[in-house]
């Protein structure tokens, strides 16, 4: 019999400097994903698997903004680096702030992961072809089965969407469901 499966649900930059009308990096799409990830939150609090918010933290003076040529976002402490009221995490849940790209680069989210004992991640959030996949990428070469939610990430562009779904599913193996 094969070994059951111990998932958990990443949530991934649904903060206000993405999500709300005129934030700074404001992504469109992230307002229609609500729904579905509102969805994908019942059912892991309902078959308890954990829910873990992934989230941009800046420092104001972050290098990403230079480098990148991102403007000021999610700077810590403020009203744009909180998750969005509609998705706001329960005492149960878990966050895990991040600096970059990916979920896993200088943070703890591999250390809680084998402390919950996941071995399979469901993702959802912001940003399809940056956030999502990287974090996608970085959670395949650790070893995880990654799926990711289609009707629960949002991208930029349609093109830069479906590209990166295109590379997660074909060259990293990741489910898109």
């Amino acid at each position: 019999m094969a070994a059951t499966k111990k998932k958990a649900l990443l949530i991934i930059d649904m903060l206000n400097d993405f999500v709300n009308q005129g934030a700074p990096l404001e992504v469109p799409e992230t307002r229609r994903v609500i729904p579905a990830i509102q969805e994908e939150i019942a059912r892991a609090r309902q078959e308890g698997y954990p829910v873990i918010y992934v989230c941009d933290s800046h420092e104001p003076d972050d290098r990403e903004f230079k480098r990148f040529g991102w403007p000021a976002h999610a700077v810590r402490g403020s009203l744009g680096a909180e998750v969005i009221n509609e998705l706001k995490p329960s005492a149960d849940d878990f966050v895990v702030e991040k600096t970059t790209y990916s979920g896993f680069y200088n943070t703890r989210l591999d250390d809680l992961l084998k402390t919950l004992g996941v071995d399979t991640l469901r993702l959802t959030g912001c940003v399809t072809h940056i956030c999502i996949m990287f974090t996608a990428s970085d959670a395949v070469l650790r070893g995880y089965e990654v799926e990711v939610v289609k009707n629960g990430v949002a991208g930029l562009a349609p093109e830069d969407h479906e590209a990166a779904l295109r590379i997660m599913s074909g060259v990293m193996g990741v489910a898109i469901v």
